[in-house]
């Protein structure tokens, strides 16, 4: 497998489009994150840079763009602000170091080739995911919108302040923000592939500003300032003791929300290209931008959907696309950066709060209470703990009780497979020389059938079927339709052979081969019968069972023979005995 991502020059072209499209995408939405972290509009630039480009290098979706994200700036707001406030001078620098943290665990889950299980969430948790995060990008964008700065809190935060802020509110730089959203709202789907509406919201803000309300002394517009041009500065790992535990537990949450929202969009560009993309390739690939753009003071990116999406409409099929993207960028951060300097923060609050709107799965919503209460009640679990509680518990929870839902529903179904019979009914499909062998038992043969993987839950089904008939002498544990058996369910049959035997039953094993024969094994029950009772075919089976059957009914009708006394001394037995 090559080291760098699929590159080639047969698609130049296309793929330099992609790219410059692609920037111009970025460049608003990298200054809007950028200032949402709290990490400032420096450091959203250089993540869109230095993750763009690592990723597009080492990654393994040639056309997918990387750069900062909703979810991953709803992440590293916290991660700033929870470092920021237990260190106060080293916090921004502790919180690149979890950035780089980040990076080296999607490396080591890329390594481990964990890429395919990482995305096999049930989709009503994704989608709790994804809204909860899309709420509190739009509850965090309030602040700003309205002309303030973001109170401390997070969501409660903000909810416990709105009094407060709304009493305070900037008429004029909520304008500029209603300006923005109506921009972004109404700007015509036809236009988009030529000019991003992001970019044309960002620039008709700026100007309003600089030119109508400039000389409006009621109160000075929040600008984001002057982003100083050229190599940004070099961050060492800094850490305390007293937050390692912190910053692990972040690192991680940080490494695992980047990887879902990442091959989630990977999953959208192979269904735009028709090319499979390595997900373990991709991952190591973000883990080295991650550690990159965190060694460079930026803040932490994922493959972005709509960055993506424009890249392939544009042209773009290779990595160039993102190479040149990041390039692109790279030269907007050396010599033009100063000119950024007058960009309201309203404006940039508004595009936020756009992309809020937008995570939410508005669709979902929807229809989710259509399929079933538990999905819908698994989906706002999520999304409240997502917004109330923390990410990764919202995650946990949903998992879990989606997993729970999940085992029931396959402990309904196994069970329905477990079928025990004593004569050829309808419950499985016999030839009619296995039905007339069973008929021929009399019910005095039971015939325990299981199908399909008996992986878990199953244990109570078989006690069960078996329990529910008594009055048999051969009991035979028909195993040819099972691929798989679990550690349950072969207790739960060496305890069904196991009480057989010990009535005086005999027990025959029919049709165990490979990893369900060794699993019987490993546990001993061919201990429990002869050796020759395993059999190969029902068949046969059945046939041994029968002549067992008919053995035991012939010694039973067989009169008792009396005792011979004719030479027996006097007194009798008894007195011999004595």
């Amino acid at each position: 497998m090559p080291i760098t991502n699929r590159i080639n020059l047969r698609n130049v072209r296309g793929d330099i489009l992609g790219g410059l499209t692609a920037a111009v995408v970025a460049l608003p939405m990298a200054l809007a994150f950028g200032i949402a972290s709290g990490a400032g509009a420096a450091a959203g630039l250089w993540g869109a840079i230095l993750v763009g480009f690592f990723a597009a290098l080492f990654g393994g979706t040639p056309s997918l763009i990387s750069e900062p994200t909703g979810p991953m700036t709803v992440i590293i707001t916290a991660v700033i602000a929870e470092t920021t406030a237990s260190n106060p001078e080293q916090g921004l620098a502790m919180a690149f170091t979890v950035v780089m943290l980040a990076g080296l665990f999607q490396i080591g889950f890329g390594l481990l080739k964990l890429g395919r299980y990482i995305t096999m969430l049930p989709y009503n948790v994704i989608s709790g995911f994804m809204t909860g995060i899309g709420v509190i990008l739009i509850f965090m964008q309030i602040a700003p919108f309205l002309g303030q700065e973001t109170p401390d809190g997070g969501v409660l935060g903000v909810i416990r302040s709105l009094p407060t802020l709304i009493s305070n509110v900037s008429p004029w730089e909520t304008g500029l923000g209603m300006l923005t959203l109506v921009i972004l709202f109404l700007y015509p789907h036809s236009l988009k592939r030529i000019l991003p509406p992001q970019l044309v919201a960002l620039i008709i803000g700026t100007v309003v500003s600089l030119i109508f309300l400039q000389n409006i002394e009621i109160r000075t517009i929040a600008t984001i300032g002057e982003i100083t041009a050229g190599l940004p500065n070099f961050q060492l790992p800094t850490f305390t003791p007293g937050n390692l535990r912190l910053m692990f537990v972040n690192a991680i949450v940080l490494a695992m929300v980047g990887s879902i929202d990442c091959l989630l969009t990977c999953l959208v560009s192979d269904s735009l290209t028709r090319y499979e993309h390595r997900s373990n390739k991709e991952l190591v690939g973000q883990g080295i931008a991650n550690l990159m753009t965190g060694l460079c003071g930026g803040i932490a990116g994922s493959g972005a959907t709509t960055a993506t999406v424009v890249n392939i409409q544009a042209g773009g099929r290779t990595a160039l696309s993102g190479l040149s993207r990041a390039l692109i960028l790279l030269v907007v951060a050396l010599w033009a950066a100063p000119l950024t300097s007058g960009i309201p923060l309203a404006v940039l609050a508004g595009i936020v709060l756009k992309v809020g709107i937008d995570i939410i799965d508005w669709g979902f919503l929807k229809r989710v209470h259509k399929i079933s209460w538990k999905a819908a009640g698994i989906l706002y679990s999520v999304v409240v703990l997502t917004v109330f509680v923390d990410l990764m518990v919202a995650v946990g929870v949903g998992v879990f009780i989606a997993n729970i839902l999940t085992i029931a529903r396959l402990d309904a179904l196994q069970s329905e497979s477990v079928k025990a019979i004593t004569d050829a009914d309808d419950q499985i499909v016999l030839t009619p020389t296995e039905k007339q062998a069973l008929d021929s038992a009399n019910g005095r043969m039971l015939l325990f059938h299981l199908s399909g993987p008996m992986i878990f839950g199953v244990a109570k089904a078989i006690s069960r079927e078996h329990d529910a008939i008594d009055h048999y002498d051969v009991l035979i544990v028909d195993l040819s339709e099972v691929p798989v058996l679990g550690v349950t369910s072969s207790l739960a049959i060496e305890n069904a052979i196991q009480e057989a035997t010990e009535e005086g039953r005999e027990v025959i094993v029919v049709g165990a081969t490979g990893q369900v024969k060794r699993r019987l094994e490993t546990l001993q029950i061919g201990g429990l019968f002869p050796d020759d009772y395993w059999m190969d075919e029902r068949l046969q089976a059945l046939n041994a069972g029968l002549a067992i059957v008919q053995q035991r009914q012939s010694a039973m009708s067989e009169p008792a023979i009396a005792p011979d006394l004719t030479n027996a001394p006097p007194g009798g037995p008894s007195q011999q005995q004595g």
